[in-house]
């Protein structure tokens, strides 16, 4: 598969969050009340969430709603732990951050995330505590998606991992077995790369690189995970 094709479902355009806000607030009908009232009573619920969320379920709070994740079928599961595996040990390897998974909620200006894997950089992570339980906007996100979650991954994770500058976002989809990355540029999110095959190169992760077969295949897995204990650098 061509590494820049463009599915249907691809994400659209999405302007800055700059322009959005600034003809937001240029338009004379501005409901400033009705926004006050609404983001005082989303407040609200995101405490109750907080209060009320447990370690059993994944469950996340978007735009004012709490969303409980369905059970994750098997190949849904397997992609994310064969990532999972080889970015945890590259990184604890080199001694290069921290990786996360599944229920790590990353907290935003208004929405709460449980992202399938996240990876903080060196910095944010010595700055994490061993009992937080909210964490902040990490370095690169990991979305594995599922038919029911498919269109936030798309919609609006998409644009708040951009808006609070995390520099790289990837989706996977196990069905069709594609990666996608997508890289920060400015205020949105450019594609990088997105194959069936082919080698993963990070930006963030600087000399993380494995097959993209081996998200999917357990021999690949175990061969990229060989590759990364006996490399030297």
């Amino acid at each position: 598969m061509d590494a820049m094709r463009i599915s249907q479902n691809e994400p659209a355009y999405h302007p800055p969050v700059t322009i959005i806000m600034q003809q937001l607030f240029r338009s004379p009908l501005l409901p400033v009340r009705e926004l006050q009232s609404r983001l005082q009573a989303e407040q609200i619920r995101r405490e109750r969430f907080y209060e009320e969320m447990s370690e059993e379920q994944k469950v996340e709070f978007i735009n004012g709603e709490v969303i409980v994740q369905t059970p994750a079928q098997l190949r849904h599961t397997t992609a994310g732990r064969n990532l999972l595996t080889l970015l945890d040990t590259y990184v604890s390897k080199h001694n290069l951050g921290y990786v996360g998974y599944e229920k790590v909620l990353v907290t935003l200006t208004r929405n709460d995330y449980e992202p399938d894997i996240v990876y903080f950089g060196p910095e944010k992570a010595r700055a994490l505590e061993p009992e937080q339980t909210k964490f902040p906007a990490p370095d690169i996100v990991v979305e594995v998606l599922s038919p029911s979650t498919e269109s936030i991954d798309r919609g609006v994770k998409f644009l708040d991992y951009a808006a609070h500058g995390i520099t790289e976002y990837w989706i996977i989809d196990p069905q069709t077995e594609i990666f996608e990355q997508y890289v920060l540029q400015g205020e949105t999110y450019q594609l990088r790369r997105k194959t069936d095959s082919g080698i993963i190169r990070s930006v963030v992760l600087e000399g993380f690189a494995i097959p993209v077969r081996a998200i999917f295949d357990q021999s690949e897995k175990i061969a990229a995970l060989r590759a990364i204990l006996s490399s030297d650098d």
